[in-house]
């Protein structure tokens, strides 16, 4: 009852202030009929007070986002699913959803009609321009009553995460030179002659060309055993970016930082639907949870993408070079870089000499600063034997990868033949 009455609206206090006025108006002037009103309007948020207060309600939320992973830009879909568990019904529930502000308004909904075994559904919408990892929720519940004198507020913990990528853009098929790697889980797969330990086998099946029985396996084993088909090699590929903050300019969602995530983004989801095993290089060094043992044979999108969505700026003033392996040559490395100085040119270098094939995306970070345009970083990339093309603000990337891509074919036929890596 104590915590009913510190629930009071505005309205219910109103009441009870005219109602206590009232009373006193009667006494004083000797009004019974007065006293009567007085004694009625005092008694109804009383009255109402008691009931809510009495009533114990019991509400279970279940909250699904689908989907949980969404581009930046795109909506996704929030679900309330709600259950009174309670016996005895409730009064009118004022819901509020808490959601981050990039995620758009708090929504609100008003349910009434709340009885035992109650159950409803809601949906809303939120979409967000800014890539991160956001919680939606807790909800917050109050409960009122048909007259809006008394009002309790509850609140529910639970939150479910929404996590929003960077945009992405569509890429034209390039050549890629590179070497296709078979370390690690990757490797391929072996296939001797000479004994059954040597060889992968499976069990006959009806179709199976005879040439590929292996007799030995089959006398040992007492039925047909053939050779399994050779694994393809895995074509491996790192992508790294540049986050420093002091390679790129502009503030938001238009600074050239998020321009390279968003290219970084699109690289990624392109060379993974090419049959690449992709990971992550930022300037601080190769991103956990992207790394190629993690992965596995299963080329997803989804770790690269969850990764780029939280990258943010870095202070650092230098590029880590921990994961640049001593002795290791060969693969594809597609790199996004803002601004170059001096101090990178020898990781640079490093970087070139280690790859099979090094390819470039150099944003002119400083038009996003509204300087003029210019190309210092493309020179110093061509000198350390990067082929690169330049990405300004108002350029299209398909366009940029595709710019590429010539270079790219220009830079083999000039060099001699290469292995090329087709999607």
């Amino acid at each position: 009852m104590k915590e009913a009455l510190a629930g009071l609206t505005v309205r219910g206090r109103a009441f009870l202030a005219a109602g206590v006025t009232a009373l006193v108006c009667a006494v004083l002037l000797d009004q019974s009929a007065l006293a009567r009103v007085g004694v009625l309007v005092v008694a109804l948020p009383l009255l109402t007070a008691w009931v809510v207060g009495r009533n114990r309600y019991r509400l279970a939320l279940v909250r699904t986002v689908t989907p949980q992973l969404v581009a930046a830009g795109q909506p996704a879909r929030v679900t309330l699913s709600l259950t009174n568990e309670g016996r005895t019904p409730n009064g009118v529930l004022l819901l509020e959803d808490q959601v981050p502000y990039v995620l758009g308004t708090r929504p609100r909904f008003v349910l009434e009609g709340i009885g035992a075994g109650w159950k409803q559904s809601v949906t809303y919408q939120v979409r967000s321009d800014v890539r991160g990892h956001f919680e939606i929720g807790p909800m917050s519940v109050r409960v009122t009553d048909p007259f809006g004198l008394v009002e309790l507020g509850r609140a529910f913990r639970t939150t479910v995460p929404l996590t929003v990528t960077p945009r992405t853009v569509a890429l034209p098929q390039i050549p890629l030179g590179g070497a296709w790697t078979g370390s690690g889980d990757n490797r391929p797969r072996a296939f001797a002659t000479g004994s059954a330990e040597d060889v992968t086998v499976r069990e006959y099946r009806r179709g199976d060309e005879l040439r590929r029985v292996h007799w030995r396996s089959s006398a040992k084993v007492g039925e047909l055993m053939v050779r399994r088909e050779e694994q393809p090699w895995q074509s491996r590929a790192t992508l790294f970016l540049d986050n420093r903050t002091r390679a790129h300019h502009g503030h938001g969602i238009a600074s050239s930082l998020e321009a390279a995530v968003s290219a970084a983004a699109s690289v990624a989801v392109h060379l993974t639907h090419r049959g690449f095993a992709v990971r992550l290089v930022t300037a601080t060094g190769e991103d956990p949870s992207s790394a190629w043992h993690l992965r596995g044979a299963e080329l997803n999108t989804a770790p690269l993408l969850e990764a780029l969505a939280v990258i943010a700026a870095t202070t650092q003033p230098h590029l880590d070079t921990g994961w640049l392996a001593e002795g290791a040559h060969g693969g594809l490395t597609v790199a996004v870089f803002g601004d170059v100085s001096s101090p990178d040119l020898p990781v640079l270098r490093r970087m070139q000499h280690q790859a099979g094939s090094a390819l470039a995306i150099a944003l002119d970070a400083r038009a996003w600063a509204g300087a003029p345009a210019g190309d210092g970083a493309t020179r110093a990339l061509a000198q350390q034997g990067w082929r690169s093309a330049v990405l300004g603000p108002r350029d299209r990337l398909d366009a940029v990868w595709q710019e590429l891509g010539h270079t790219s074919a220009h830079s083999s036929r000039s060099a001699g033949p290469t292995q090329e890596v087709a999607g």
